[in-house]
């Protein structure tokens, strides 16, 4: 059976992904003051950050509408969507609604969202891992049932080097993201299985919170022979290729691969954020 996947912008795409024609991109709208801007192929990374560091206000994202899954829905193919956490964007939501109301038009279509419970190169891993199913020739529940206990075992870790735009967008309830400019205190973030951010623990400058997040995946990390590691990074490609280089000696992961920040991915990383997913 022939597929398609489609993922939302969130998901940081590999060059090789984005020239593959079985992805297709939902793109999220971005909102910098006036500024209205779409998350496809057309964002400009360095611009965004320049209009961010002059204004005053922090961006905003909005998600897509059941609509704009439901443009994709169609043909023959059997379809997988992979969204952003569903507990830091209405994405997931729109997702599935477009789903229900696509299914009651065409009952037999085999349509199935999921839901990363994460973001940016976590949902790349997701969306990799039924890639490779799908080439496998495996069928369509089958997959379902592999891509979940997949997503279940991965892990995500960051550091930015301000968590502003969390903080103001609601994404870090609890947490006080004043001490990260006052103190140069730069925390490291996960994901949990829930979806949302916590705190791990933090360290005093980037290069030691980094070092920690490393020391951090050292240890919690399973069976890495068998595991992909991904670093997304915002416009600092050094600091990924030092991130992984460093976890590289002394995990050794199956396989590994960089990728730069889209745009929702940047607006809440920064300049300079690293994400790491495996």
């Amino acid at each position: 059976m022939t597929y398609k996947i489609i993922v939302d912008s969130c998901t940081d795409l590999t060059e090789s992904m984005k020239k593959d024609r079985h992805y297709q991109l939902v793109p999220l709208t971005l909102q910098i003051d006036d500024k209205t801007i779409i998350d496809d192929d057309t964002f400009d990374q360095k611009e965004f950050l320049k209009i961010v560091a002059a204004s005053p206000n922090s961006p905003k994202s909005s998600c897509p509408s059941p609509e704009a899954y439901m443009k994709l829905y169609g043909g023959k193919e059997d379809v997988y969507v992979v969204t952003l956490s569903a507990n830091l964007s209405g994405s997931y939501n729109s997702a599935v609604l477009g789903r229900k109301l696509y299914l009651e038009e065409h009952p037999h279509k085999n349509i199935e969202v999921f839901n990363s419970c994460s973001a940016s190169v976590c949902q790349t891993l997701i969306a990799k891992k039924i890639q490779e199913y799908a080439e496998a020739g495996k069928g369509f529940q089958e997959i379902i049932n592999l891509v979940k206990a997949f997503k279940e075992k991965l892990s995500t870790k960051f550091v930015l080097e301000n968590l502003d735009t969390l903080r103001k967008s609601g994404r870090l309830t609890g947490i006080k993201a004043i001490l990260t400019s006052v103190l140069n205190i730069k925390p490291v973030m996960a994901g949990t299985a829930e979806g949302t951010i916590c705190k791990l623990d933090q360290a005093r400058g980037i290069q030691k919170a980094l070092t920690l997040m490393a020391d951090l995946i050292e240890k919690d990390v399973q069976k890495p022979e068998e595991r992909t590691l991904a670093i997304a990074h915002c416009n600092n490609y050094n600091r990924a290729l030092n991130v992984k280089e460093e976890i590289l000696r002394r995990v050794p992961f199956m396989d590994s691969f960089i990728v730069d920040t889209a745009g929702v991915s940047t607006m809440y990383a920064g300049d300079g954020g690293i994400i790491v997913s495996y």
